[in-house]
């Protein structure tokens, strides 16, 4: 059976010893978020704060925190809406597998939203967004934010449920220029559906109705991250997930109202109508910096009795959205191949902040009748990978073909960089795109939404060994001296400060032409950073400094590079500036001193205690 109501849910998760209860009063500046994130590290249950300063509503976090929660809260269902991904990526797999896809039709039934009418729980009553849970999770954001939303807009030349979009946006309730009450920021990137009806809607100089869902049954907001393969609605996504079909009605200004949510917040969007939103700490590991984005004109903010406000926190991986990511995988995870062909895997990597690194693995099969030792075909998938949706976010794609290794895992960043190390041909296998689009999130470029990528391509046998040491006695010229092995083949080198990009370019190819001679062997690719040790403790620490803080087409360079008919090569080793630079946005740090309120809450007798 699926939850009719978040409640129920969270009824659920405690009487199962999945949630606990803080009955103490918190405090949503930094408290609440320090708590969670303490909870989430420790693999902790989900959290119920029952008593919210400055808000007379209880809020909720943590609820998808592990992969088994997850799997626990759709124990009925998770199977049945793999097969449902599995016959609408092939629906002659239902003709083949008659009595393993026999549940399809019960499951679709349930895909199907209801429109009903409107006696229904949400419009118990009404409040103001003064009076919502403003909780802020980091010390320079701009203000509280909504971080667990479900925005909902229509197609406004094809209005109606089965052509909406429901999408996950972060929402600025206060700060900033916005006027109390009557104004939140709607902040949304790259490649989202909303962006397109609010094109749409400003095309015929309408304002675009919005509507935001918060709290519901936990299928509701899976249903808003879900990247589904196109043609499903997120709201038979969300139906079929949590076994009850979505229910909504419209309310007397014609705005969409979802009725087992606990709040719902509608409002208009008016053409060209921005103003400055964030900063906020945002899932890369730092913040996402002030730029105007929608303006959202309040209208009603609605909710059932006793409703709770669900959260999470957004930070340096791994957070809650990376157990997010883990489910989504495990519905998913087959749909993307099928929708390219020769295209076995792929991955975005958590640790680096998803979008700017991925890995994959696809077919050789042009040239059968030869040993293949050169990316052909996989060079064609790059192509369709970096055009597919969020996937074209990234910058950096790093794809090796299948028949060399079948049992390469896309998830394993040691062996698959070793692996694509082994076999790259520097001269030949970097392929750059430049003044591209990059993540909205992403500072490493040259400008908001700008930048560049590069797909490191490796087909082949194994054309050399990587160091998995230092040489003993191993140094470097003047001023890159401290060295750290990262790993096999990969040094973390420490660089003095950057300063500007002509200069340090300047320095960096004077090095390169000095150590032009010097003996590389087993050294692939050099990661100038600020902290070697850091940088070189673990694979996440590599792939986080390496991936976040560079931009290609900008910061790498080679030993012994030189263009030719356009395409830049280099005799190696490959280097990443990966330096902290002055046009970056700041990294995300912790309060010292809210960190200590919640280290005292673990102690003796405190709810806490024997979690963190």
């Amino acid at each position: 059976m699926g939850y009719c109501s978040l409640a129920e849910c969270i009824n659920d998760l405690e009487h199962h010893g999945h949630l606990i209860r803080i009955k103490q009063e918190v405090d949503p500046y930094l408290e609440m978020a320090a708590i969670h994130m303490r909870v989430y590290d420790a693999q902790g249950p989900a959290v119920l704060f029952e008593n919210v300063k400055g808000s007379p509503f209880p809020a909720v976090s943590n609820l998808f925190g592990t992969l088994d929660r997850s799997r626990f809260m759709f124990r009925d269902t998770l199977d049945k809406i793999k097969v449902l991904v599995d016959v609408k990526s092939d629906p002659m797999q239902a003709l083949k597998n008659p009595f393993r896809y026999a549940n399809v039709a019960t499951t679709a039934w349930s895909a199907l939203p209801w429109k009903t009418q409107r006696n229904a729980p949400i419009l118990h009553s009404t409040t103001r967004i003064s009076q919502l849970p403003q909780i802020v999770n980091w010390p320079m954001d701009g203000g509280p934010f909504v971080t667990m939303p479900q925005v909902y807009t229509e197609d406004v030349t094809k209005p109606g449920a089965m052509h909406a979009n429901l999408g996950m946006y972060r929402i600025q309730l206060g700060g900033n220029d916005y006027t109390p009450d009557t104004e939140i920021g709607l902040h949304y990137q790259l490649h989202r559906g909303i962006g397109i009806h609010q094109t749409k809607a400003n095309e015929l100089g309408q304002p675009l109705k919005v509507s935001i869902f918060v709290g519901g049954p936990p299928a509701h907001a899976l249903a808003a991250v879900m990247p589904l393969p196109e043609g499903l609605s997120e709201l038979t996504f969300a139906g079929a997930l949590g076994n009850r079909r979505f229910r909504y009605f419209y309310d007397a200004e014609g705005f969409c109202i979802s009725a087992d949510a606990d709040f719902v917040i509608t409002g208009t969007v008016y053409p060209q109508e921005n103003k400055p939103e964030g900063p906020f700490g945002d899932h890369l590991g730092y913040y996402s910096l002030v730029h105007p984005f929608p303006l959202m004109r309040v209208h009603n903010v609605y909710h059932r009795k006793d409703p709770i406000w669900s959260f999470t926190v957004v930070g340096r991986p791994p957070q809650e959205d990376t157990s997010f990511g883990a489910l989504i995988h495990e519905i998913t995870g087959s749909a993307i191949p099928q929708e390219i062909n020769g295209l076995h895997a792929v991955h975005a990597v958590d640790a680096a902040g998803v979008h700017p690194l991925l890995f994959a693995i696809g077919s050789e099969r042009y040239t059968p009748y030869v040993e293949t030792q050169r990316p052909q075909e996989i060079l064609t998938i790059a192509n369709q990978i970096l055009g597919k949706n969020q996937l074209s976010l990234a910058k950096y794609l790093f794809i090796s073909a299948y028949q060399d290794n079948p049992q390469l895992d896309i998830h394993d960043v040691t062996a698959f960089l070793t692996h694509v190390f082994e076999r790259i041909d520097l001269e030949r296998d970097l392929h750059f795109h430049t003044q591209t689009t990059i993540d909205t999130l992403d500072y490493s470029g040259d400008g908001l939404n700008a930048g560049s990528k590069v797909v490191f391509a490796a087909v082949g046998s194994k054309k050399r060994e990587l160091a998995t040491e230092l040489p003993g006695g191993f140094t470097l010229p003047q001023p890159f001296q401290v060295c750290k092995l990262a790993l096999p083949g990969v040094v973390a080198v420490e660089a003095p400060a950057y300063t500007d990009e002509a200069t340090e370019s300047s320095r960096i190819e004077t090095w390169c032409r000095e150590v032009h001679d010097a003996d590389f062997a087993g050294i692939q690719l050099l990661v100038l950073c600020d902290d070697a040790a850091f940088t070189a403790a673990n694979p996440d620490n590599f792939v986080w400094v390496s991936f976040t803080r560079s931009n290609p087409s900008h910061d790498i360079h080679g030993v012994g590079s030189f263009t030719r008919h356009k395409h830049w090569r280099c005799r190696g080793p490959l280097i990443i500036d990966a330096r902290k630079k002055p046009h970056h946005a700041p990294e995300l740090i912790k309060d010292a001193e809210t960190e200590k309120r919640v280290e005292a809450l673990g102690a003796q007798g405190g709810p806490l205690h024997g979690i963190i």
